[in-house]
Protein backbone atom coordinates (compact mmCIF):
# COMPACT_ATOMS: atom_id res chain seq x y z
CA UNK A 1 0.00 0.00 0.00
CA UNK A 2 1.73 3.49 -1.46
CA UNK A 3 2.05 6.18 1.88
CA UNK A 4 0.21 9.11 0.75
CA UNK A 5 3.12 11.97 0.75
CA UNK A 6 2.94 14.33 3.66
CA UNK A 7 3.30 18.06 3.65
CA UNK A 8 6.32 19.28 5.35
CA UNK A 9 4.37 22.32 6.74
CA UNK A 10 2.37 19.46 8.41
CA UNK A 11 5.19 17.54 9.93
CA UNK A 12 6.69 21.16 11.59
CA UNK A 13 2.81 21.87 12.67
CA UNK A 14 2.31 18.62 14.66
CA UNK A 15 6.12 19.16 16.01
CA UNK A 16 5.38 22.56 17.23
CA UNK A 17 1.90 21.04 19.06
CA UNK A 18 3.07 18.16 20.18
CA UNK A 19 7.03 18.47 20.69
CA UNK A 20 7.92 15.03 19.09
CA UNK A 21 10.45 14.71 16.93
CA UNK A 22 10.39 14.98 13.00
CA UNK A 23 10.51 11.31 12.39
CA UNK A 24 7.61 10.74 14.73
CA UNK A 25 5.46 13.29 13.70
CA UNK A 26 5.94 12.49 10.01
CA UNK A 27 4.97 8.63 11.01
CA UNK A 28 2.13 9.68 13.08
CA UNK A 29 0.83 11.74 10.02
CA UNK A 30 1.11 9.08 7.40
CA UNK A 31 -0.48 6.65 10.08
CA UNK A 32 -3.54 8.55 9.96
CA UNK A 33 -3.94 10.14 6.40
CA UNK A 34 -2.49 13.75 7.27
CA UNK A 35 -5.23 14.24 9.33
CA UNK A 36 -3.41 16.60 12.82
CA UNK A 37 -5.78 15.33 15.51
CA UNK A 38 -5.67 12.24 15.07
CA UNK A 39 -2.04 11.85 14.54
CA UNK A 40 -1.85 14.00 17.57
CA UNK A 41 -3.88 11.56 19.71
CA UNK A 42 -1.27 8.51 17.97
CA UNK A 43 1.52 9.82 19.32
CA UNK A 44 0.16 10.61 22.96
CA UNK A 45 -0.73 6.71 22.40
CA UNK A 46 2.36 5.98 21.47
CA UNK A 47 4.06 8.10 24.06
CA UNK A 48 2.31 6.49 26.69
CA UNK A 49 2.80 3.05 25.97
CA UNK A 50 6.86 3.91 25.66
CA UNK A 51 6.47 5.25 29.44
CA UNK A 52 5.30 2.57 30.57
CA UNK A 53 8.47 0.36 29.55
CA UNK A 54 10.06 2.72 31.72
CA UNK A 55 7.81 2.36 34.86
CA UNK A 56 9.76 0.83 37.72
CA UNK A 57 13.36 2.50 36.90
CA UNK A 58 14.62 4.44 39.65
CA UNK A 59 14.25 8.19 39.96
CA UNK A 60 16.96 9.42 42.40
CA UNK A 61 17.05 13.24 41.09
CA UNK A 62 14.30 16.05 40.77
CA UNK A 63 12.82 18.95 42.19
CA UNK A 64 10.76 20.26 44.35
CA UNK A 65 8.45 23.10 42.90
CA UNK A 66 5.97 25.56 44.74
CA UNK A 67 2.70 27.31 43.23
CA UNK A 68 1.46 30.03 45.13
CA UNK A 69 -2.53 31.33 43.66
CA UNK A 70 -3.17 34.76 43.46
CA UNK A 71 -6.71 37.10 43.36
CA UNK A 72 -6.84 40.16 42.58
CA UNK A 73 -4.84 42.71 44.90
CA UNK A 74 -5.26 39.52 47.99
CA UNK A 75 -1.69 38.09 48.77
CA UNK A 76 -1.34 34.33 47.86
CA UNK A 77 -3.97 32.15 49.72
CA UNK A 78 -3.32 28.89 48.47
CA UNK A 79 -0.49 27.22 47.53
CA UNK A 80 1.29 23.59 46.57
CA UNK A 81 4.37 22.02 47.12
CA UNK A 82 5.38 19.38 45.11
CA UNK A 83 8.48 16.72 45.01
CA UNK A 84 8.76 15.18 41.26
CA UNK A 85 11.59 12.87 40.66
CA UNK A 86 13.25 11.64 37.24
CA UNK A 87 16.11 9.64 36.73
CA UNK A 88 18.89 11.85 35.91
CA UNK A 89 20.71 15.80 37.11
CA UNK A 90 20.47 16.40 33.22
CA UNK A 91 16.57 15.63 33.33
CA UNK A 92 15.63 17.43 36.14
CA UNK A 93 17.90 21.08 35.34
CA UNK A 94 15.93 21.37 32.39
CA UNK A 95 13.14 23.25 31.23
CA UNK A 96 10.44 20.98 30.32
CA UNK A 97 11.38 18.90 33.57
CA UNK A 98 10.44 22.39 35.46
CA UNK A 99 7.67 23.31 33.41
CA UNK A 100 6.12 20.00 33.99
CA UNK A 101 6.45 20.52 37.60
CA UNK A 102 5.32 23.91 37.95
CA UNK A 103 1.81 22.50 35.95
CA UNK A 104 1.56 19.71 38.39
CA UNK A 105 1.99 22.07 41.14
CA UNK A 106 -0.25 24.11 40.06
CA UNK A 107 -2.98 21.16 39.27
CA UNK A 108 -2.93 20.08 42.90
CA UNK A 109 -3.50 23.75 44.24
CA UNK A 110 -6.58 24.30 41.57
CA UNK A 111 -7.55 20.23 42.31
CA UNK A 112 -7.03 19.59 45.39
CA UNK A 113 -5.94 15.53 44.67
CA UNK A 114 -6.07 13.80 48.33
CA UNK A 115 -3.18 10.55 47.18
CA UNK A 116 -0.81 10.51 44.16
CA UNK A 117 -2.54 7.27 42.73
CA UNK A 118 -5.07 5.01 43.90
CA UNK A 119 -2.21 2.59 45.57
CA UNK A 120 -1.97 4.75 48.33
CA UNK A 121 -5.15 5.16 49.61
CA UNK A 122 -5.71 3.10 52.83
CA UNK A 123 -7.62 0.16 52.65
CA UNK A 124 -10.20 1.92 55.27
CA UNK A 125 -10.81 4.73 53.07
CA UNK A 126 -11.71 2.82 50.46
CA UNK A 127 -14.17 1.43 52.35
CA UNK A 128 -15.34 4.05 53.96
CA UNK A 129 -16.83 5.29 50.19
CA UNK A 130 -18.22 1.90 49.70
CA UNK A 131 -20.20 2.31 52.52
CA UNK A 132 -20.90 5.24 51.73
CA UNK A 133 -22.07 4.66 48.25
CA UNK A 134 -24.03 1.68 49.55
CA UNK A 135 -26.14 4.09 51.39
CA UNK A 136 -27.09 5.87 48.81
CA UNK A 137 -27.82 3.14 46.50
CA UNK A 138 -30.28 1.55 49.24
CA UNK A 139 -31.65 5.35 49.54
CA UNK A 140 -32.26 5.53 45.89
CA UNK A 141 -34.31 2.14 46.35
CA UNK A 142 -31.40 0.23 44.02
CA UNK A 143 -31.51 -3.71 44.05
CA UNK A 144 -28.74 -5.59 45.89
CA UNK A 145 -28.03 -7.21 42.24
CA UNK A 146 -27.60 -3.66 40.97
CA UNK A 147 -25.85 -2.12 43.98
CA UNK A 148 -22.43 -3.53 43.30
CA UNK A 149 -22.20 -2.15 40.17
CA UNK A 150 -23.46 0.96 40.91
CA UNK A 151 -20.51 1.01 44.04
CA UNK A 152 -17.75 0.64 41.78
CA UNK A 153 -18.89 3.13 39.00
CA UNK A 154 -19.08 5.63 42.21
CA UNK A 155 -16.15 4.39 43.37
CA UNK A 156 -14.00 5.00 40.02
CA UNK A 157 -15.92 8.69 39.91
CA UNK A 158 -14.33 9.08 43.41
CA UNK A 159 -10.53 7.80 42.06
CA UNK A 160 -10.99 10.59 39.14
CA UNK A 161 -11.27 13.15 41.51
CA UNK A 162 -9.33 12.08 44.66
CA UNK A 163 -6.10 10.89 43.00
CA UNK A 164 -3.65 13.36 41.20
CA UNK A 165 -2.73 10.89 38.72
CA UNK A 166 -6.16 10.30 37.47
CA UNK A 167 -7.57 13.93 37.85
CA UNK A 168 -8.13 15.63 34.62
CA UNK A 169 -5.57 18.34 33.59
CA UNK A 170 -7.14 21.31 34.35
CA UNK A 171 -5.39 23.14 31.02
CA UNK A 172 -6.58 20.16 29.19
CA UNK A 173 -9.18 18.12 30.56
CA UNK A 174 -9.42 15.37 27.79
CA UNK A 175 -6.13 14.37 29.25
CA UNK A 176 -5.35 13.56 32.66
CA UNK A 177 -2.33 14.13 34.80
CA UNK A 178 -1.32 10.29 34.65
CA UNK A 179 -1.21 10.93 30.98
CA UNK A 180 0.47 14.19 30.75
CA UNK A 181 3.28 12.84 32.61
CA UNK A 182 3.55 9.92 30.43
CA UNK A 183 4.09 11.88 27.32
CA UNK A 184 7.11 13.70 29.24
CA UNK A 185 8.74 10.17 30.02
CA UNK A 186 8.64 10.04 26.16
CA UNK A 187 9.59 13.00 24.90
CA UNK A 188 13.04 13.01 27.86
CA UNK A 189 13.17 9.39 27.63
CA UNK A 190 13.78 9.34 31.32
CA UNK A 191 10.78 7.86 34.20
CA UNK A 192 9.28 10.24 35.91
CA UNK A 193 8.03 9.97 39.21
CA UNK A 194 5.64 12.35 41.76
CA UNK A 195 6.96 11.30 45.09
CA UNK A 196 4.66 13.98 47.04
CA UNK A 197 2.89 16.87 47.42
CA UNK A 198 1.54 19.32 49.80
CA UNK A 199 -1.66 21.56 49.56
CA UNK A 200 -2.26 24.30 52.21
CA UNK A 201 -5.46 26.89 52.48
CA UNK A 202 -5.90 29.50 54.92
CA UNK A 203 -9.68 28.92 54.79
CA UNK A 204 -9.81 25.54 54.79
CA UNK A 205 -8.60 23.37 57.92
Amino acid sequence: MEVAKIDPKLIKELREQSGAGMLDCKEALEATGGDLEKASAWLRERGIAKAGKRAGRETANGVVEAYLHKTGDYPPQTGALIELNCETDFVAKGEEFRNLAREIALQVAAMAPRWVSREEIPAEAIEEQKAAFREEAAAAGKSERATEPYVNGKLEGFFKTAVLLEQAYVREPKTTVGDLIAEQISKLQENITVRRFARFNIKEP
